[in-house]
């Protein structure tokens, strides 16, 4: 580490000296409320940030200043005094370790929802529609512009009373006041519509209300596109124009640009780009308006590590730069870069598990969002046991990596020849590569703490009982389900397959998805990108239901394009073999009605079935007999569980080889039992 590092120099922002260029974007941490208001939970979360060294994070994203713009999304209220005290906690907390924190602020204009919260209509420059979030607006008045206007510097206001070091307005991605910008949405012929002028005037308004609630030397910055990229959007040039004119009001100490819009799932996955796309991919368009404006400019987006985060500060991009998603996978990227120790950052994989999901965590990270309870950081135990893992997948490397760090003699047995389990099978595909990551920085965990690794064992009880274990972890995954259909279970392929092959192009493929998760959708992906021709079929409403948020377009973007055929509502009965081909039957699940496809291959995906033999071989000598106190692991507390005192060994069994769950699952389950241990 060298303090010349552009990511460690330190920036001025009117009166706040920022001591780094590495910062966390607004966002709002689904779940983190507690009883609808921000609590320890939510402090915790963001104080972690700054512990780890983070120059600013910026919280509750999309603050809500007024009562008709709902709470979506798990936002702060902003708009009442009731925050203050909260606000007086985090700031607390934030600066005793050396950070700043500011507060993102917003109407959501028409992306807000009338059926939540107050049940109050959704507003909007003109009565247009946004699908995303699925509002018809109310076409706004004037006294509605005055009384937001009014309400945001009043949040403003609340902002600095709360000791906050600034606010950031947010007008981008389809807020409230990029809604006027946009003739998308503002078809008015009044003075706030029309002419780029007259768009602009709310967002002036604003600012001018803000400035006068909080002066002169408080931070205001403001959150706006530096280009939309969609058809019918707000261009590069617009965005300029719009850069320029907000730059020269003289209310503003900050501009920070994203690329994309906000007004379908689709745009939206364009501002918070997932997994198979280029990182830092559009910084130049933060580039461009840099080069335009006297302020400093930050930029986010997919700014996953910190040689993309120098490149944007180096090549004269950004002057801050937003690593959101990267803190949520590791809190502690500065501090381990002061340190030297860069290599040991858990990498951010683009999954974007962290956004697609009722609660806010990161698929591999199982401590971010549970400070409370899981620390970022293990701590060693009181004394040394001899700890036998039995598998190598992410379970098994997190079970052996928590062990170690307590201090354990700790010995891993991985019956294949390398580590990894099944997120090598997925990482095979192009696009999903770079989630192999998650288990190469756990094995490289491993190696460093020198725990003992035979691969290639298959390990059977008397291999287990001659490392004399105090605790054995059982962590054998499971195996691809089949038992879907009622005849013809030997002719089915599944998604594993599918993925540590290579498939062949020309072939008819069905793929029949009964789990709901990415791991059909990856396959057909595969099978489509190869040349098959697919059929994705699935008895739920929509393919790959649980697939939310902003991973789910790229999906059916690459399906689409490949020709795929997408056929819901359809489960498989059966399959035969006939004329050299397959021949499968498919009921409709409302209608009962009967269809046959006649394919090549019958790929499916029913979760995994726990590879448990060696679990139940090793019980009756165990002390616990393979009971998990469930109350003590969502605790964090020692298994004290004794059921047969004349057992050599405590017995546990995590991940897949309990049940099909999935990754963060399975390492949640790890690091709950062994930071115990």
């Amino acid at each position: 580490m060298s303090r010349n590092d552009p990511v460690l120099q330190p920036l001025r922002v009117n009166n706040l000296l920022l001591r780094n260029r590495i910062y966390s974007t607004g966002h709002a941490p689904s779940g983190y409320l507690d009883g609808g208001a921000p609590g320890p939970r939510y402090a915790l979360y963001h104080e972690e940030k700054a512990k780890g060294g983070i120059a600013l994070t910026i919280i509750g994203g999309s603050s809500n200043v007024a009562p008709d713009s709902a709470n979506v999304f798990d936002q702060i209220d902003a708009g009442d005094d009731a925050v203050l005290p909260f606000y007086r906690s985090i700031s607390e907390r934030v600066h005793e370790h050396g950070a700043a924190v500011m507060l993102q602020v917003t109407h959501l204009g028409r992306r807000s929802k009338w059926d939540i919260d107050r049940w109050l209509p959704a507003v909007g420059p003109s009565a247009v529609r946004e699908r995303a979030h699925r509002s018809f607006p109310k076409e706004i008045e004037r006294f509605d512009i005055d009384r937001i206007v009014k309400a945001y510097g009043a949040a403003a206001r609340r902002a600095r009373e709360g000791g906050l070091d600034g606010i950031e307005i947010a007008a981008m991605a389809g807020h409230l006041i990029d809604q006027f910008w946009s003739p998308r949405t503002n078809h008015r012929d009044d003075e706030f519509g029309g002419s780029l002028e007259n768009r602009l005037r709310f967002g002036r308004l604003v600012l001018e209300e803000v400035r006068r609630q909080v002066g002169t030397d408080f931070v205001v910055g403001l959150r706006i596109p530096g280009d939309e990229g969609v058809r019918g959007g707000l261009d590069a040039a617009d965005c300029l124009d719009i850069a320029t004119a907000m730059a020269d009001t003289g209310a503003l100490d900050f501009l920070s640009v994203i690329h994309g819009a906000g007004n379908t799932d689709r745009e939206l996955s364009d501002v918070i780009p997932v997994f198979g796309r280029p990182l830092g991919a559009d910084v130049s368009v933060a580039g461009a308006i840099r080069k335009a404006v006297d302020l400093p400019v930050f930029h986010a987006g997919r700014i996953a590590d910190l040689p993309t985060a120098r490149y944007a500060i180096d090549a004269g991009h950004a002057d801050m730069v937003g690593m959101t998603r990267a803190h949520i996978a590791d809190p502690h990227i500065v501090a381990k870069l002061i340190a030297g120790e860069e290599d040991r950052i858990r990498p951010c994989v683009g999954a974007t598990y962290c956004a697609s999901r009722v609660e806010t965590f990161c698929l591999h990270n199982p401590a971010t969002g549970r400070e409370a309870v899981i620390p970022q950081l293990v701590t060693p135990g009181a004394d040394t046991k001899r700890v036998v893992v039995i598998g190598g997948g992410p379970a098994g490397l997190e079970a052996a990596r928590v062990c170690a760090e307590r201090g354990h003699d700790v010995t891993l047995l991985e019956a294949a020849s390398q580590l990894g389990g099944q997120v090598l099978l997925a990482a095979r595909t192009p696009r999903h590569a770079e989630k192999a990551g998650i288990v190469h920085w756990l094995a490289q965990e491993v190696r460093r703490l020198k725990v003992t690794v035979a691969l290639n064992h298959f390990a059977e009880p008397e291999d287990v009982l001659a490392l004399r274990p105090d605790v054995v972890v059982v962590a054998t995954g499971g195996l691809p389900n089949t038992s879907v259909v009622e005849s013809g279970e030997e002719l089915i392929t599944t998604t594993w397959d599918v993925l540590g092959g290579t498939p062949r192009p020309g072939r008819r493929v069905l793929v029949y998805d009964d789990h709901g998760g990415e791991q059909a959708l990856t396959a057909a992906e595969r099978l489509a990108a190869a040349g098959a021709r697919v059929e994705l079929v699935t008895p739920d409403r929509m393919v790959g239901t649980e697939v939310t948020g902003t991973i789910y377009p790229d999906y059916l973007r690459a399906l689409y394009a490949s020709g795929a055929v997408l056929t819901p509502d359809h489960e498989l009965r059966s399959v035969r073999r006939e004329n050299g081909a397959l021949v499968t039957t498919l009921a409709n699940v409302y209608s009962d009605a009967v269809v046959e496809r006649t394919v090549d291959e019958v790929v499916v995906e029913h979760g995994t079935l726990p590879v448990d033999d060696l679990y139940g071989r090793l019980r009756a000598g165990s002390r616990n007999l393979g009971e998990t106190d469930l109350v003590a692991l969502t605790e964090g507390r020692p298994q004290t569980t004794v059921t047969h005192a004349d057992g050599d060994y405590q017995l546990f069994r995590i991940g897949d080889a309990v049940a099909h769950r999935n990754i963060h699952a399975a390492i949640l389950d790890a690091r709950r039992l062994c930071m115990a241990l």
